[in-house]
């Protein structure tokens, strides 16, 4: 499937498409954020007008360009995959993020949490999900009837009605386990390759058992064969 380039029409030097932070502050929050980002790309797909994106500036308001933040993964249906520099909502329809994911790390302080979720109340994201891969915890929000961002009382088992994806927070650290709608564990890369590879190790295993089955049929046979061909020399009947 092809992907598009979203052509910048607005200044990139007032929104610059790097705020200066890193993408993560460690390898186990940097694993978190591309596992739950390619695992939505995955889920997607096959759908041309879902935009899955990751680590990437959100500015929300045309003319100010204070007026952003960068969800640390975000799912924006209605809008187009490609290439994009930052996400300009005006220049997107007006459409904001529908879901946001954040990963914690150590050097995420209260006050910080605190801001983005007053932005993504504000801002109409419809699902919030927090996940701290130190501890395991996983929180989760979502816009319900008061028009504002509620608490989702138990994630254990809970299935995102925007997503679809299912949710299992074990019982320790870096052991949350997320399901795609098909029942496909979000996994990484290498993950997925191990997986492959013992496939194929069955695959190759079921293909010699096959091969030893047939080679001892056709033994069988020729000793048969062999057999029938001895009892027509010594004048026996077969019958």
């Amino acid at each position: 499937m092809s992907t598009s380039t979203i052509p910048p029409s607005t200044d990139r030097n007032l929104y610059p498409d790097d705020d200066g932070n890193p993408m993560a502050e460690n390898s186990l929050q940097f694993k978190w954020i591309v596992l739950v980002k390619e695992g939505l790309e995955t889920v997607f797909r096959d759908d041309p007008n879902v935009f899955v994106a990751g680590d990437l500036l959100w500015y929300a308001q045309e003319g100010d360009p204070k007026i952003r933040t960068a969800p640390d993964a975000m799912v924006v249906f209605g809008r187009p995959k490609g290439y994009r520099g930052s996400y300009m909502q005006w220049e997107e329809g007006g459409i904001p993020p529908h879901v946001v994911f954040e990963i914690l790390s150590p050097g995420n302080r209260g006050s910080e949490m605190a801001r983005k979720f007053r932005f993504y109340d504000n801002r109409g994201v419809e699902e919030y999900y927090v996940y701290d891969p130190e501890d395991g915890s996983l929180s989760g929000w979502r816009r319900e009837g008061s028009g504002r961002l509620e608490e989702i009382a138990d994630m254990q088992g809970y299935v995102s009605p925007r997503l679809g994806i299912r949710f299992e927070p074990g019982n320790g650290p870096d052991n949350l386990k997320i399901y795609g709608p098909d029942g496909t564990l979000f996994n990484t890369y290498q993950e997925i390759r191990a997986e492959a590879d013992a496939a194929n190790q069955r695959a190759d295993a079921e293909r010699q058992r096959a091969d030893a089955e047939r080679q001892r049929a056709d033994t069988e046979l020729q000793r048969a064969e062999r057999l029938a061909a001895r009892l027509r020399e010594l004048g026996e009947s077969l019958d």
